[in-house]
């Protein structure tokens, strides 16, 4: 069973902060449905993400947010795909690779080098989605990050 996949609008925002909350939970963030709202609208309002959703049964169940970022080394540009969330009675029915897809659709049509992501190791579920996607590990390189202190 196949979802609809379509870019979120402004007015998809208040169905669509429910699965965002419930995704922040998920990786162990506190509820916060109002700040859910206030980002999503400013990400959509300022066209500083595009965030895919899947459509089944005239309701959001699923979504994928992809970031634009920038590649000095092949002077493309480059998405990033940061949050992928389908709600649990949906999972197991390919939503996840189609809203893949989209993304991979994109970057063709805006001839980007191309997508990265990163998951948890402990991602069992996304560490065999992933390669099932084309997408290869890339081990090369150390990750590594600075948390700001405010």
């Amino acid at each position: 069973m196949h979802s609809t996949i379509r870019k979120a609008e402004e007015q998809d925002v208040n169905e669509l902060s429910t699965l965002f909350n419930l995704y922040r939970v998920y990786y162990k963030q506190n509820s916060d449905i109002i700040t859910a709202k206030e980002f999503l609208t400013e990400r959509i309002q300022k066209k500083e993400s595009i965030i895919f959703i899947a459509l089944s049964e005239n309701k959001i169940v699923g979504f994928t947010q992809i970031y634009p970022l920038f590649s000095s080394l092949s002077m493309k540009n480059t998405w990033q795909l940061n949050d992928l969330y389908i709600l649990e009675e949906y999972r197991g029915r390919g939503i996840s690779k189609q809203l893949i897809d989209a993304a991979k659709q994109l970057a063709k049509e805006t001839n980007a080098a191309g997508i990265m992501l990163e998951t948890e190791k402990t991602n069992i579920i996304g560490n065999k989605l992933y390669p099932s996607c084309d997408f290869i590990s890339y081990d090369k390189n150390n990750f590594y990050w600075w948390q700001n202190p405010y």
